[in-house]
C-alpha cells in the first residue's frame, strides 16, 4: 500500500488493537498528514466501525487547537473506512515519560493535557482513555510547544455515560468506576489525568494495576506514594495528586480546569523557589500511534499556551490554594472551597507585638498594691478578733 486516496503513505506511525496510523503526504497541499485505518479484523463489526467514525466526527465538529484535526474522511478498495488528521509533530508525553523531563516541565505540560481535555468536556464528550499516548506535542516557530488530545477512540457522549456501560480504556490509567463498568461523569478523566501526571513524575503510573480486577480490588483508603519530596515540590503536589486518584468519586477535582490550575500552581511555586527548568527533549524519542520522534522542544519560564487559558471557576469539592509547604498526609478537607481575602481589602498583621504603654504598666502596679495591702489589713483584723473573744 503506497497512498491511501490522494494521500502518499511514508511509514506507519503505529498500530493499535483497532486500528493503523501512517504517515502521509498530502501532494497537492504539500503538508504532512497522519491517516488512521480500520484494522482488517474489525471491518465487518458494525459497533467498532461506527465508533471508528463517529471519532472522526468529533474531532470534526470540535474546532480547538488543543484537539487534533480531522479534514479528510474516506473508505479503502475493500470498504475499510479511514481519516485524515493534521500531523502532530513533536512527540507524545509518552515519549517524555520515558526519557525524563524536569518536573516543572511535567506539570506544566500535564496542565495543558487538562485543558484540553477541559474542551472536550465542555463540547459533552468524555474520553475515557487519558494517557500520555494520547496526548500529542506540537511545535510552531516562535510559540511554545503545545499539547494536543488524541485518539478519541472510546470517546462517549456525556449524555449517554450515566448509564451502565462497557469497560473500555488503559487499566494503569483507569478510574475504579470505570473499571466497574458503572456511571461515568467528566472526573473519570480527572482520575487519569492525575494518573498521567503522576507518571510523568515519577516514569511510573501510580497504582501498580494490570487488569481490570486489579482497579476494582485496590484499597479504597489507598493513597498514591508521595512524590513530593521526591521531585522537590511543595507537600500540596501530594494533596493535590491523592485527591485527583481518590478511589471516591466525590473526593476528586469536579473539573479538568481546576486540575489544570492547582497543577500550575504547584508549578509555578517550584519555578518561584528553583527557577524555571531549562530542558530539550533526548534526540532519540520514539515515535508514538499519531507521532513522529520527538524533536527540540524548550520550555519557556513561563510558558504561555497559544490558545487563551479559561480560568476555572470556584466550585465545591476541590480548591488548589496556594502552593504552601504542608506536611506530607496532611491533606485539607475537600468538601468545601477555600475561602480568600483580597490583598487590597485584608487587614495586615504587625510584624512583632508592640510593648505595652508605660503608664498603662504603672496604674496595674498600684492596683495590685493596693489589693495587697487590704488583703494584710483584712488578715491583721481577723486575728485580733480571735484574741479578745479568747
Amino acid at each position: 500500500m503506497e497512498t491511501i486516496g490522494r494521500y502518499r503513505l511514508v511509514r506507519r506511525l503505529g498500530a493499535g488493537s483497532f486500528a493503523t496510523v501512517w504517515l502521509g503526504h498530502d501532494d497537492d497541499l504539500d503538508v504532512p498528514v497522519a491517516v488512521k485505518v480500520l484494522a482488517e479484523n474489525w471491518a465487518d463489526n458494525a459497533d467498532v466501525r461506527n465508533r471508528f467514525l463517529g471519532e472522526a466526527r468529533i474531532l470534526r465538529r470540535i474546532r480547538d487547537p488543543r484537539l487534533v484535526a480531522v479534514y479528510d474522511i474516506g473508505a479503502l478498495p475493500d470498504g475499510r473506512p479511514y481519516f485524515v488528521m493534521d500531523f502532530v509533530n513533536s512527540g507524545s508525553l509518552d515519549d517524555l515519560r520515558r526519557s525524563g523531563v524536569p518536573p516543572v516541565v511535567a506539570l506544566r505540560l500535564c496542565a495543558q493535557g487538562c485543558r484540553a481535555i477541559d474542551v472536550l468536556h465542555a463540547n459533552q464528550v468524555l474520553h475515557r482513555d487519558v494517557t500520555p499516548g494520547n496526548l500529542l506535542i506540537q511545535r510552531s516557530a516562535g510559540a511554545p510547544p503545545l499539547v494536543v488530545l488524541a485518539d478519541l477512540g472510546v470517546a462517549k457522549a456525556m449524555a449517554e455515560a450515566g448509564e451502565v456501560t462497557m469497560t473500555a480504556g488503559t487499566p494503569a490509567y483507569m478510574a475504579p468506576e470505570q473499571a466497574a463498568g458503572g456511571a461515568l461523569d467528566r472526573r473519570v478523566d480527572v482520575y487519569s489525568l492525575t494518573a498521567v501526571t503522576y507518571a510523568m513524575l515519577s516514569g511510573k503510573p501510580p497504582f501498580p494495576v494490570r487488569t481490570v480486577a486489579d482497579i476494582i480490588g485496590r484499597d479504597p483508603a489507598l493513597d498514591p506514594p508521595a512524590l513530593a519530596a521526591r521531585v522537590g515540590a511543595p507537600a500540596s503536589l501530594d494533596t493535590v495528586l491523592a485527591a485527583g486518584l481518590a478511589f471516591r468519586v466525590d473526593r476528586r477535582p469536579p473539573t479538568a480546569l481546576i486540575l489544570a490550575d492547582a497543577l500550575d500552581v504547584v508549578a509555578a511555586e517550584m519555578e518561584r523557589t528553583q527557577g524555571a527548568a531549562d530542558w530539550s527533549p533526548p534526540p532519540s524519542a520514539t515515535s508514538t500511534m499519531l507521532s513522529p520522534a520527538a524533536t527540540s522542544i524548550r520550555q519557556p519560564p513561563p510558558p504561555v499556551p497559544t490558545p487563551p487559558v479559561r480560568q476555572a471557576p470556584a466550585e465545591p469539592g476541590f480548591a488548589p490554594g496556594p502552593a504552601v509547604d504542608a506536611p506530607v498526609g496532611s491533606r485539607p478537607p475537600l468538601t468545601s472551597p477555600a475561602s480568600a481575602t483580597p490583598a487590597s481589602s485584608a487587614t495586615a498583621a504587625p510584624a512583632t507585638a508592640a510593648p505595652a504603654p508605660k503608664g498603662r504598666s504603672r496604674a496595674a502596679f498600684a492596683a495590685l498594691v493596693a489589693i495587697a495591702c487590704a488583703a494584710l489589713f483584712a488578715l491583721s483584723l481577723f486575728v485580733t478578733i480571735l484574741i479578745l473573744e479568747r
